[in-house]
Order: structure tokens, then C-alpha cells, then sequence
């Protein structure tokens, strides 16, 4: 009960905060719901027991997730349940949302996974998990971790070093998501054996990457050419994941991810998966941000729509009359 509840009752205390008129008592082994929307706190107490029962600890945060969840009619102890990878250091890499979930069984089912979504969520460390576990599992001979060096050219040849020194700033991310689930040891043993190969996206021309997971990470600032270019190096026995974020774009408004699920919309085998600031998995300010942004968006996206619906203004159509006659 105490791991239900929370150390004084601040799991108990969250759960009533977060559903208007609900009184929950406790007295010994047994919870008495009262209110509007008992029922489904009931299913959020039972699927809690269900996770303590399975040996999830309980905090703040991921009852969080689990409430979220329930508000939005999902199972969270199938969700949270689900076991991505074993890593070096013993602790289990397991999808923390229900569109977490969507994307890590998107990328079992698939051969090219398109991942979009805010900061946060998950996108690039889930897709490392699964390169990690196709490598254990033989499914793969090799992982390729790439991702576009937005500044490259002239500014890269200031750094110093070989090129992949010049790159290795852009490529950090996958480096620590690595190294974290294979240990400094495992990683780098693969990365020096070829197993795991860390490139900038320009050195993926002319190649065929065939029984090969490959992860392109901020795919946001990869042009159109570079996308297609990426986008046909697929080989046999290969699988990709792509992941982006189309509010971060730093090549000028030429992203090759913008409009790019129009492009491929009924491809076989390839599907979009899209995240939210309800996925942030991040400190809870950082959900606060991403849901901040995303109103922001929402309403200009809204004014456009009313101002497309007006349809052009009497000075508009005056003027438009003149030039016809």
C-alpha cells in the first residue's frame, strides 16, 4: 500500500488532484472511490497494482504518465510493460508513453519508421534501443547511426581534427544514447570493429546499406535531395528510422521532412508516427514548454484558417474587378 500511495501520500494526493470531485480513502488494504468519475480512477488504481505487481516502482512521474493515460481510455500496464532492450548496466529500456509505444512496435513492424515529434520524447534514444536489440538478436549485421551536419562546408573546416572529430559535435546525441545502453567498453569495442558505424549524412551517397539498422537522427535538417538520397540507400534485410522534429528547422525552410508524409502516404512498410508533449519524457517543465509551443501553434494555425475561410477583403475585390476590366 505504501508503494501505491506514496511515501505520506503524495502518489494519493496526485491521483485526487488530477480528477475534479473524487474523494479516495484509504484505511488498511482497502481504497474506497467516491465521486463523478470513481470508475475510472478504479481502473487507474487497478492498473497501478498491476505495474507494482510486475516490479515497476512507483514516482511521481510515471504515475503522471499512467494518469494521463487513463484519461485518455489506454492501458498503461501494457504499455509501460513492454520490454525494448536489457542494457549494459542491467536497467530495462521500456517505452514510457502510449506513443512511445506506437513507435517502438511501428519500428518492429516496418521497414522505414518516420518518428516526429518535440524534444523529449524519446524519438532518437527508442531508436538506438531497438538498433541495439536488432544487433543482439541477429536480425542485423550492423548499426549506422547518421544524422545531418547542418553547418558543414568552410565553418567545419575551422575545427580541428580529422573529419570524423570535425562531426563528432553533431553526432554526440547518438553517441551517449549508445553508450549508455552497451556501456563505454561494449560501444566502443563495436565502434572500433565496424559493427557500429556513426557517419554524417553526406558520406551515406553512392553506398547501398543492406542488413543494416540505420538511424537518421535530426532528419529536420536534411534537405529534399538529402532525404531522397537517404531514403534509397536501403538495402536487403534492412531497416531504418528516421526521426525529426519540424519545429527546430535550421536549414531555412528547405526541410526534406516537411510535406514528406504527403509524398509517401500508402507505402507498404513505411509509416509516420507522431509525438506529442503528452510523450515528453523529460523533467515536467520540459512537457510544460512543449504544450506551451504547441498552443501557440495551434492558435496561428486557427487565425490562418479564419482568414482563408473570409476569403480576400472588399479593397481586394475592388482592385481585382478593375484589373479584370
Amino acid at each position: 500500500m505504501v508503494g501505491l500511495v506514496g511515501q505520506r501520500d503524495e502518489l494519493l494526493r496526485l491521483i485526487e488532484g488530477a480528477f475534479d470531485d473524487v474523494q479516495v480513502l484509504v484505511r488498511g488494504n482497502e481504497i474506497t472511490i467516491t465521486g463523478d468519475e470513481a470508475d475510472r480512477v478504479g481502473k487507474l488504481f487497478e492498473e497501478l497494482v498491476v505495474l507494482l505487481q510486475q516490479g515497476h516502482r512507483l514516482d511521481l512521474a510515471n504515475v503522471g504518465r499512467t494518469i494521463d493515460m487513463v484519461k485518455a481510455d489506454e492501458r498503461p500496464s501494457e504499455v509501460l510493460t513492454a520490454e525494448v532492450l536489457r542494457s549494459a548496466r542491467g536497467r530495462t529500456v521500456r517505452p514510457k508513453s502510449s506513443g512511445q509505444k506506437r513507435y517502438v512496435d511501428s519500428i518492429e513492424r516496418n521497414v522505414i519508421t518516420f518518428a516526429i515529434g518535440p524534444a523529449g520524447t524519446g524519438k532518437s534514444y527508442l531508436a538506438v534501443a531497438a538498433g541495439v536489440a536488432a544487433l543482439q538478436d541477429k536480425r542485423v549485421s550492423r548499426i549506422i547511426l547518421t544524422r545531418p551536419a547542418v553547418e558543414a562546408g568552410e565553418r567545419l573546416g575551422f575545427l580541428p581534427g580529422d573529419m570524423m572529430a570535425k562531426v563528432d559535435p553533431y553526432l554526440r546525441p547518438l553517441y551517449d544514447a549508445l553508450f549508455d545502453m552497451l556501456g563505454p567498453d561494449g560501444a566502443q569495442r563495436m565502434l572500433d570493429g565496424g559493427t557500429v558505424e556513426v557517419a554524417p549524412l553526406a558520406f551515406m551517397r553512392g553506398r547501398t546499406l543492406n542488413d543494416s539498422f540505420i538511424i537518421l537522427d535530426e532528419a529536420q535538417n536534411a534537405t529534399p535531395p538529402q532525404m531522397k538520397m537517404f531514403l534509397t540507400r536501403i538495402g536487403f534485410g534492412s531497416r531504418a528510422v528516421v526521426t525529426g522534429d519540424v519545429t527546430q528547422i535550421d536549414v531555412a525552410g528547405n526541410s526534406g521532412l516537411v510535406g514528406l508524409e504527403r509524398i509517401l502516404h500508402g507505402i507498404d512498410g513505411l509509416e509516420f508516427v507522431h509525438l506529442t508533449g503528452r510523450d515528453v519524457v523529460r523533467h515536467r517543465i520540459v512537457q510544460d514548454i512543449v504544450n506551451a509551443y504547441e498552443a501557440v501553434s495551434e492558435t496561428a494555425r486557427r487565425g490562418a484558417q479564419s482568414v482563408s475561410a473570409e476569403g480576400p477583403s472588399s479593397a481586394d475585390e475592388t482592385s481585382g474587378e478593375t484589373a479584370e476590366s
